[in-house]
């Protein structure tokens, strides 16, 4: 219908211009005129064979992924009610590869710290502090039998700072003050030869009678690798605190480095507070000169990464140990069980390891989830 009507017109256009009068009008050629009116028409008719300006494709809209909230800190009700759990790793995708890397240790891995003060054979003479060579023994074997495994101070420090690698349920036995060598050789060596544990001597530095009669034994014992001399400071018997000198803590520090450095060929990493006391400043000035670990006289519980009991407040129904929370440095201040805390606290420990376990692998998922959306472009995925 189109064609027709262009065809038409073209058509009257021709007939009108041969119809106006002009001066020595040529003879009109129609055949001509009508053929480029039907050409002009149909090219009209035809699509444009030229290609529409091209657009700028519009990417679709990037998803925005929310990371999903993180778990609460994982609480027990083994402890007393004032002891409750701190956390210290404060960058959190940091804490999240740590715990998850698989070369690591796995959530659950729980540390119990022992302190001995002495082991003696004749229960009459026994100081309260001290426990019997039988009971100590049974302790032994009671650790061993619940599958504990020994560590020393270095896989200590590597596991609460970095979550190194220890076995899943871990011992750390610290005998405090100076003992000679027979001390060491009669009770710990059968552990060590039987089951390769080691022991950590929390050794007092003052020069006096009781350092010299001692002294070479332990550095054979040093030698020989199991025996782990960490500090217990120089005078020991004043102990640091808040109102202490600046000049008496350095001398603390600063005498106890120099002779392990020079009898024990190490650089101390841990501070066996003397007497239990601490302080704000005492552990201010153990960072500074490169301590990693402290350790307190209160059986708060037991420690695993990134968690450790501590009380904010005094109690009254245990007014011999000073609260540690206010320290805002859990690592300084690690809780220690006396050992005739050992047995009764066995099974409390073992069962605040598997509960860990078991809250962590709940939360698996969604920890995963945060470090791949908020961790994993800095520090890459988790091995």
């Amino acid at each position: 219908m189109t064609l027709r009507f262009l065809l038409s017109l073209g058509l009257l256009a021709v007939i009108l211009t041969a119809c106006t009068p002009q001066a020595s009008p040529p003879t009109p050629d129609m055949s001509a005129a009508l053929t480029r009116a039907v050409e002009t028409a149909l090219a009209q008719l035809q699509p444009s064979t030229t290609p529409p300006p091209s657009e700028t494709p519009i990417p679709p809209p990037t998803a925005i992924r929310i990371p999903p909230a993180l778990p609460s800190t994982f609480v027990v009700s083994q402890l007393n009610p004032l002891d409750i759990p701190h956390t210290y790793i404060q960058d959190t995708c940091q804490y999240l590869y740590d715990k998850w890397n698989s070369n690591n240790a796995a959530p659950g891995t729980v540390v119990m710290v022992v302190m001995f003060h002495g082991i003696v054979k004749d229960p009459v003479a026994q100081d309260p502090e001290d426990i019997t060579a039988q009971d100590f023994r049974k302790l032994m074997d009671d650790l061993k039998e619940q599958g504990f495994e020994a560590i020393n101070m270095k896989q200590m420090a590597d596991f609460v700072d970095h979550n190194s690698k220890i076995p899943a349920r871990s011992v750390l036995l610290i005998s405090d003050d100076r003992h000679q060598g027979a001390y060491f050789n009669d009770h710990f060596r059968p552990y060590r030869d039987q089951w390769g544990w080691h022991v950590v001597n929390g050794w007092i530095s003052f020069e006096d009678g009781p350092r010299a009669l001692s002294l070479e034994d332990n550095i054979a014992l040093e030698a020989e690798g199991w025996v782990d001399h960490q500090s217990h400071g120089y005078i020991h018997n004043i102990n640091m605190s808040n109102s202490s000198t600046d000049e008496f803590i350095k001398t603390e520090f600063e005498k106890s480095i120099a002779d392990l450095q020079t009898n024990f060929k190490k650089t101390p990493i841990a501070i066996i507070w003397p007497g239990g006391n601490f302080g704000t400043r005492p552990i201010q000035f153990a960072r500074e000169y490169g301590y990693r670990l402290g350790f307190t006289i209160n059986p708060r519980g037991p420690i695993m990464y990134n968690w450790i009991p501590l009380a904010d407040q005094p109690d009254p129904a245990r007014p011999a140990f000073l609260p540690e929370g206010h320290i805002n440095d859990p690592r300084m201040v690690l809780p220690r069980y006396w050992p005739y805390d050992v047995q009764q606290n066995l099974d409390a420990v073992r069962n605040i390891g598997s509960d860990a376990a078991a809250y962590a692998e709940q939360n698996k998922a969604t920890e995963l989830e945060y470090y791949d959306i908020m961790c994993a472009s800095t520090l890459g995925q988790i091995p």
